[in-house]
């Protein structure tokens, strides 16, 4: 890739564009080289725009609404789409690097832009950059477990350096929507089910990258998305019905976006769904009255692809005029793949139903984040040679940096008899489909992702063992839906050899991510009767799942003596769980969502309501110790499940280590908070255990009587804390009035007086308890 110098028709539209700046700014060239640089680097962006607006003809200006993507076009249609962005009837492309159709697309569709469209003003490329660009870290979901923000700003950070050197400035990520269904496929996308911690790391995220400086041409512009609801969708059927109340919807489903938003964050998506029988993408209710009115949102709103024509079959709209009629007038600025916009917005401002003024609106937001990029200045990929490339693109650090976010990710959920960490002299019989699966451990969005990068476990675990020890290996499964057991024979041969036995398994990629939803989360194929097999033999037996959404176990859980989470982990999946494994880092995931004891049990979320008649151990009867011909209410009358009973297999924030934590001495500075006030919550964590590990001390509150039905517990806080064995810190949590504000029937924001409860705890189920009074 080469530089190319501006063309006279590039530097004239700038030195027009900066003979309309202030004379004084126009003028001074003491911090400028070129007029092109003056252009950009002048404060009043929006005089910029205004400008570009006044230059504009109505086709270009819906041009730039235009978001087409490139890997749906085939070399017949490089022609006309490479002229499209000649007439400025084009605003950026997504994908356009998996077309093999033109290698140097990137460089040569922005040179038609800025050097031979009229006003010169640059594509913008986006892309689902979501969980790494070709370096892969681990899924969301994953990274969500590790309740480290700096991990996921770090990773974003990496994410975004590698993209923008191809080119890439604009990301379809983070994914905040809230979801309490890991049946949804999108689930292994999202930052769990919590609206505090979700906005944590959605924010991180967003800060990563964009950083501090949207001009820097190694940052992203964010997208929060899908705006808003999507992670309710009925059954967790993707693209489906969401029905939120308003109250909730504000509580629970929006703080995300507004966090985000508050951060900085660029641009917005809509959702697929349904929101109360309104698809999202025609929502005025979304984008305008929320977003730009309340929120003051100054970026750009952009479609989910395809979503604007999708509202046809939604039965909203009547065809596809009407829908770019719905979509425009509801807020939406870019649209997505489709082209609705620029065959029918002339005639519906002609008509009177879309106006002029809209559009410069819409055109005026996008501009907006195009200037604030920097595209100007920037508008080429930024390696300008493969060597370059080949310097930033999977570089050792970034490889660094993938293998310790995977070993803060990986949840310990059971370790009865101490099974891990393995031990270097033992035998270990490593079988599973997903073992050496190095396009499985990449997990969903990973279109720049190559399991040829990929750094397995087998591998990883021979070297770390060497000579003191024997690693052996029989797959059992050819992949994870495998139906056979022929390869159980071989399988069951290796484990009896074998001191200890290490299963991997769990779903492979393809089984998560968007449209692929499951109604039975159960182990897929033949895995839990390959387990029960492995677990005969009497030897110890330690899981690792791969998965991008929690999984029921049933019998696999009591089969197996340890069970860990690593969902799907990205590149460096080997090297970081065998560290793991082996005890050279101990394990310090907690759970960002509530793990169900089996999809009947779904919904599930740690936040809800008590209800009138809430259960507790030993208030009902489950459903194996229930009498025959019993009088109707002696099995009892509470809010559960005969089967499941009324707790998840796992709470929200659970996570095990190699140590053990003792909680005590609660203190909270006042037994009393006025309204306009706070108080500190603190307590004592010690490392009971013998190995150095990582604690996540979690702050709950209850408000007890509320002028709608209080969550029996809300995360407030949290905080990491690395302890030696035998070590204590205190741990203090600032509490303010304002953090218990909600959403009241009449939709206003209130902080109501009354008497609230408070846990210090390792998740939301546990903890030391006391209590204050709001007045």
């Amino acid at each position: 890739m080469k530089k190319h110098p501006l063309t006279v028709g590039v530097m004239a539209g700038l030195l027009s564009l900066a003979a309309t700046l202030p004379l004084q700014a126009a003028n001074d060239t003491s911090n400028f080289s070129t007029p092109r640089q003056q252009v950009l680097q002048q404060e009043d962006i929006e005089s910029q725009i205004e400008h570009l607006l006044a230059q504009m003809s109505i086709h270009e200006k819906i041009g730039q609404l235009a978001l087409r993507d490139w890997g749906t076009f085939g070399a017949s249609d490089m022609k006309s789409i490479k002229q499209a962005v000649r007439e400025g009837r084009v605003s950026g492309f997504l994908n356009v690097n998996f077309s093999a159709v033109d290698k140097n697309a990137f460089e040569e569709l922005q040179r038609i832009a800025v050097e031979e469209s009229p006003l010169g003003i640059p594509l913008l490329f986006g892309q689902d950059v979501i969980h790494g660009y070709e370096t892969i870290f681990p899924i969301p979901l994953g990274q969500a477990a590790s309740w480290n923000p700096e991990l996921i700003r770090n990773g974003a950070r990496i994410a975004a350096q590698e993209a923008s050197a191809d080119g890439i400035r604009w990301t379809f990520a983070p994914m905040i929507d809230i979801s309490r269904d890991p049946r949804w496929g999108r689930i292994a996308e999202t930052l769990g089910e919590d609206p505090l911690l979700t906005s944590i790391l959605g924010v991180a995220m967003v800060e990563g990258f964009q950083t501090s400086n949207l001009a820097d041409p190694t940052s992203l512009a964010a997208c929060g998305k899908h705006f808003a609801g999507y992670g309710a969708a009925e059954g967790g059927r993707d693209y489906n019905s969401a029905y939120i109340p308003e109250r909730l919807l504000r509580d629970i489903y929006l703080p995300p976006f507004k966090a985000g938003i508050d951060a900085g964050m660029q641009s917005i998506m809509s959702t697929y769904s349904t929101l109360n029988d309104v698809p999202g993408t025609g929502s005025p209710f979304l984008f305008k009255q929320i977003l730009r009115d309340e929120w003051g949102f100054d970026g750009f709103v952009v479609s989910d692809w395809n979503a604007v024509m999708e509202m046809v079959p939604h039965g909203f709209a009547r065809n596809a005029r009407h829908a770019a009629n719905l979509a425009a007038n509801a807020g939406i600025d870019m649209e997505m793949h489709t082209d609705t916009y620029e065959k029918f917005l002339p005639q519906l401002m002609d008509e009177g139903k879309f106006s002029e003024a809209q559009l410069d609106t819409a055109v005026a937001n996008i501009l907006r984040v195009k200037l604030r990029l920097d595209l100007w200045n920037h508008p080429y990929p930024r390696a300008q040679s493969e060597a370059e490339r080949e310097q930033i693109i999977r570089s050792a650090q970034f490889l660094d940096a993938a293998k310790e976010a995977a070993k803060e990710t990986f949840v310990l959920l059971k370790n009865d008899k101490k099974v891990l960490p393995l031990k270097k002299g033992q035998t270990v019989a490593v079988i599973g489909p997903l073992a050496e699966a190095p396009h499985e451990q990449l997990g969903t969005w990973i279109y720049n992702g190559d399991k040829k990068h990929s750094r397995t476990l087998l591998p990883a675990l021979r070297a770390m063992v060497g000579d003191e020890g024997e690693i052996l290996y029989a797959a059992g499964l050819d992949y994870s839906r495998d139906m056979s057991t022929r390869g159980f024979k071989a399988a069951v041969k290796v484990a009896r050899k074998a001191d200890v036995i290490l299963y991997v398994g769990g779903e492979e990629s393809i089984l998560s991510g968007e449209g692929h939803s499951r109604g039975d989360i159960r182990l897929p194929g033949a895995q839990a009767e390959l387990v029960a097999e492995l677990a005969k033999t009497g030897k110890p037996l330690a899981m690792v799942l791969m998965a991008g959404r929690p999984l029921q176990l049933d019998e696999t859980l009591e089969q197996a003596d340890a069970v860990m989470m690593a969902w799907h982990p990205g590149t460096m999946a080997g090297p970081a769980l065998a560290d793991v494994l082996y005890g050279e880092t101990s394990p310090s995931g907690r759970l960002p969502l509530t793990w169900p004891v089996g999809a009947g049990q779904i919904p599930i979320y740690y936040n809800h309501l008590a209800t009138g008649r809430p259960a507790t151990d030993d208030n009902y009867t489950r459903i194996d110790r229930i009498g025959q011909e019993v009088f109707q209410h002696q099995p009892g009358n509470s809010s559960n499940l005969l089967d499941y009973g009324h707790k998840p297999l796992f709470p929200f924030g659970y996570g095990l280590t190699y140590s053990d934590f003792a909680y005590a001495d609660l203190e909270l500075s006042s037994t009393t908070l006025d309204v306009n006030g706070q108080l500190t919550v603190s307590a004592t964590i010690t490392n009971t255990g013998k190995r150095t590990a990582t604690e996540t001390a979690q702050l709950y509150v209850r408000d007890l009587v509320g002028s709608v039905s209080r969550p029996v517990r809300e995360l407030k806080g949290f905080e990491r804390i690395t302890l030696a064995p035998g070590e204590s810190q205190r741990v203090q949590f600032t509490l303010a009035a304002s953090d218990l504000a909600f959403h009241n029937a009449q939709m206003e924001q209130v902080i109501e007086p009354g008497e609230f409860r408070v846990w210090v705890a390792p998740d939301a189920q546990s903890g030391l308890e006391s209590g204050f009074t709001l007045r």
